[in-house]
Order: C-alpha cells, then structure tokens, then sequence
C-alpha cells in the first residue's frame, strides 16, 4: 500500500513535471512530506498564491508543458485565481492543485471551505475534488489532458486533506495522449484555391505558432507564398521583424494609420490564434460578425472557429502543421502581391524607428529600451508586465524570430516579476530582462524575494513615472484632465532592492541610460533599475498634451 500523496508524486513525473511552485499551507502538508523525500521535482515556495501562479504560467509558456502550482484552500485558492484566468485568456496549460478540507467537513462551512466547481467554473476548463483516493491517478492524467488539448487553459484539481494521507493499491502512473489533428490535402488544394485568387493576403499569427516548429513553418510558408505576416498581441518575437513580409504587429493602441493599411487586405489567414478583441482591434479587423474580406481561420479547437467571425474555411488542425503543408505548396506571387507586402513592411519599419525627446517630467523610457536592445545578448528573455511602458518595447526592439518574449495575452498586471525570476530558474544561463511599471511592481514585486531565495538574478527596469499609466491614458483620452485614483506615491525602488539583497540602480536623467545599461547588464545578481520615467510620454505613440488636444 502507497500513501496517496506519493501517488500524486508519482503521476506528476510521469506527466513531465520537473517544477512545481506554491505557497505551503496545512491543507496539503501530506503532499509537501511527499515532495520532501523526493528529488526529480524542484519545489519553488512563494511569498504569494498570485506570483506563484504567474511563475507557473511563465514557466509553461517556456516549456510548452503545463505549469504546476500548489496552493492551499479558500484564500490561497482565491489568490492564485489571476493565473487561472490568465492561462484562459492567453490559452497556455496550467494544472492548479488545491488542498481542501478534509471530506467529513465539507458542506458544513467548514474554516476555509470553498466549492472550488462552483468558485472557477467560468475561468478553468474543468474542476476535480478527489474524495477517493484509487481514482487520483486517473484524475490527474484527466488534468493533464485537458489543460493541453483544444484550446489550453487550467484545470484545477482539489485535494481533501484526510485523502492525501490514505494508503492505495500502488499502481502506475497514467498518462493519456494527446491527439493531434492534421490538415488534409483537400483542406491546402481549398486554401490555394483561395490564396491564388488574392492580391493583398495578410496572415494573423497567433500564440499558437510560438514553439520553434511553428516558427519555422511560419518563416517557411510566408518566404513560399510571399504572405505579408502581422503578429498577434504579445507574439511579436515569433517572426522576423526586420523580413521583407513582416507586416507589423496587432497590439494595443497601435496608430489608427496601420491598421486601416492592414484591413486593405483581400484575404486574412489566421493562424494559431483565437481573433479575441486585441489583436483585431475591438473586433475591427477582421470585422466581426461578418469580415470584410474572406477570411480562412486556422486553430485546433473547432469551438474557437466560427464562434464569432463567419469564416469561408474554418480548418480545426494544428497550427504549426498547416503552415508546413502550405509552405510544401509552392506558388509564385505576382507584382501586386510583391508590392503589397513591400507596402506594409515599409510601414512596419518605420513604426520601429524612435527617437526619445526631452521631457520636463522625466526620462523617455525609449533612451532606455534602445541602449538594452543594442546591447543585451541576443538570446536573451524579455519578461512584460502590463502597462504602457511596454509599447516601447514592441516597437523599439529587434525581434528577429528567435528570442523568447513572456507577457500576459490577458493584460493582468503582475506578471513581470514573478515571470522574470520563472525565467531565470528555468534558463540560468541566459541574461533575463523584465520590464515592468511602478504599478505592477509592488502588486507581486515582493517575489523577488523567492528569486534571491533560490539565487534568481534578473534585470529588472522599473518605469517609475508614478501612475497606473495605462489608465490614465484612457481618462486623459475620455475625460481630459479628469484625472481620479491613477496617481501613485512610489518608494525609492533602487533602496527597495536593496532591501532584498539585489542591487539598486537609479536613472533619472536620459544621458544616464548608457551607463547604468551597461552597468545593469554586467551585474552578476539580481539587479532593479528605478527609471524616473516621463509621464508626459505616457506612451511610444503619444502624449499626455496630445490626448488632451493640447498640441
């Protein structure tokens, strides 16, 4: 007989995992006395449920397998809740195990209980509670399978304290295939059908193409159809900016002039992405319910094709396997087509150019952005946080269809640091940049502390322009000079990652950059930049003054 809670140990390596990261709590003790006789999986302990669950989620998004958390039960569960929405919305797998009350308790309001069914129905792709213990194998593969197929996402599985203690039959660990779907040869003859009769195709690449197949494919079958490619939001990095068919990059608030460029087009291929509300601009480009042009929609779950957009070839298949049959097609692209995609590069490169102003209030965060992306080696890991100062890094840095880029598709702030120091457990010989606002810095800044824990040395820059940015700008655009909760009172964050145990660095005047960069990059430990960043320049395409209509 085998305590359930080795089962569980069991199970999880058997499905790949290597990490698992959590905040201990009494409802699970059964399960940390597991992992501590055990040394294949690296247990990271956080200082919240909330940083816990982005560093799993950024730990997913490298690996391509579902990120592992464990929390205890009602306020951890409900703390580590922004992850699992956030795998929802940026479509990445991620197993949540949660410690429940023991079994006699339940329904009786017992301390902490929560129907955790009921409480993430809308956020989890589903929701277990294991009450017997024989069955936990089986639910775990079940978990596993179904944060992975279709469209990724969370599944939580819930963990009764008494059970984990309960001896069962030793058996060996479970684990289910994943079914992949393939494109048939009629599905291409249909595509090329409608690819050789377009003059000005687009192709919308999604998330979905980020692991290096799909990279590949996508490079591959944009260079054999001579396709102009635009990326979806926050998958900048998985094609060549500086191609002749890269077409630009369908984030937030990017200027009006390149979108309406973009929805010149006569036929949209969307690749590896869901068409959610950013990437087609509030549902604009493809229109939606019915798209401008003829739209062909490419993604493994058929629930996502159709379900808002009328689509004229709707293929559920994989991504990446599409592209390689399309790119084993070849056809030669006429002068309008070649002119179409010099078009659209040209306006793409020219986006990408910047030049930083002087700013009374503080220092561009652009001066900031163009020394790293000169200087930080090219394999480097860039980690978002949410919030307008990461527009200069979508437009200013070098994307060559190679680097690793994390952010949150979903837009929760929080993920940077947390993020940041996933990177550096998972690829500590690689230089790890997190760019990350005043806000987002003290909502889960205090993992740094885990990072310094486990000897994590990212390069953190704070932009320290004291405002939830992002908000201000849609007030200074919606109500001009009302201005109500976005202004903040900051501490010395350099002093602040001293207090860790990183090193502190502040840059308050642009002809600083260069020198605190270069000091920054060759730090060998954990380092936070504080930049006294301009407000004025709320962000890379606008400022305050010109939201207001003053100039």
């Amino acid at each position: 007989m085998t305590r359930a809670a080795e089962i569980l140990i069991e199970s999880l390596k058997a499905h790949g995992t290597d990490r698992l990261f959590c905040v201990p709590g009494e409802s699970y003790l059964a399960l940390l006395d597991a992992l501590s006789a055990q040394s294949d999986i690296d247990v990271v302990a956080c200082r919240h449920e909330g940083g816990a669950g982005f560093m799993a989620l950024a730990d997913a998004k490298m690996t391509g397998r579902p990120g592992v958390v464990a929390v205890s039960r009602g306020p951890g569960a409900t703390n580590v809740s922004i992850a699992i929405h956030s795998a929802q919305q940026d479509a990445v797998p991620l197993v949540v195990l949660i410690g429940q009350v023991a079994r006699g308790e339940r329904g009786r309001s017992a301390f902490q209980e929560v129907d955790y069914g009921k409480t993430f129905a809308d956020m989890a792709k589903a929701v277990w509670e294991v009450h017997d213990a024989a069955r936990l194998n089986e639910t775990l593969a079940r978990a596993y399978h179904v944060a992975q197929t279709g469209t990724p996402g969370a599944t939580v599985v819930a963990l009764p304290e008494d059970m984990l203690s309960d001896a069962v039959e030793a058996a060996p660990a479970l684990s289910l295939p994943l079914a992949r779907s393939q494109p048939g040869l009629g599905d291409i003859d249909r595509v090329l059908e409608l690819l050789n009769r377009a003059r000005r195709p687009l192709l919308i690449a999604g998330g979905m193409l980020s692991p290096a197949q799909g990279r590949r494919a996508l490079a591959q079958a944009a260079e054999a159809h001579h396709l102009p490619v635009v990326s979806a939001f926050k998958h900048q990095e998985i094609f060549d900016n500086a191609s002749p068919l890269f077409a630009g990059y369908l984030g937030f608030k990017i200027p009006k002039p390149q979108v309406e460029a973009m929805a010149g087009a006569d036929l949209v291929l969307a690749v590896g992405t869901r068409l959610g509300d950013v990437p087609t601009q509030g549902y604009s480009f493809p229109r939606a319910p019915q798209p401008d042009q003829p739209l062909i929609h490419v993604y493994p779950d058929p629930q996502a094709i159709g379900a808002v957009y009328r689509t004229d070839l709707g293929l559920a298949c994989e991504p990446a396997a599409f592209l390689e049959a399309l790119a084993g097609r070849n056809a030669e692209a006429g002068p309008e087509r070649r002119a179409w995609a010099a078009e659209l590069h040209d306006r793409a490169a020219g986006m990408a150019r910047y030049a930083p102003q002087a700013y009374a209030d503080g220092v561009d965060f652009g001066a900031v952005v163009l020394p790293l992306a000169a200087r930080a080696p090219k394999n480097s890991i860039v980690v978002l946080d949410s919030g307008n100062f990461s527009s200069w890094v979508h437009r200013i840095w070098p994307w060559d269809g190679t680097q690793l880029c994390i952010g949150a598709v979903g837009g929760a702030m929080g993920l940077g640091v947390p993020g940041a120091v996933a990177a550096c457990l998972r690829h500590p010989e690689r230089t790890v940049l997190c760019f990350v606002g005043d806000g987002g810095a003290l909502m889960t800044g205090n993992e740094l502390a885990t990072g310094m824990l486990y000897g994590a040395a990212p390069k953190i820059f704070v932009s320290n322009n004291r405002s939830y940015g992002t908000i201000r700008l849609h007030q200074e655009r919606d109500y001009p000079r009302h201005v109500v909760a976005t202004d903040l009172r900051n501490p010395d964050f350099a002093a602040w990652a001293r207090a860790f145990g990183a090193e502190g660095l502040t840059l308050s005047r642009p002809e600083e950059a260069e020198a605190v960069v270069e000091q920054a990059l060759a730090c060998d430990r954990a380092v936070v930049v504080d930049v006294h960043s301009s407000l004025e320049a709320i962000s890379a395409y606008t400022t305050l003054s010109k939201l207001r209509g003053d100039r």
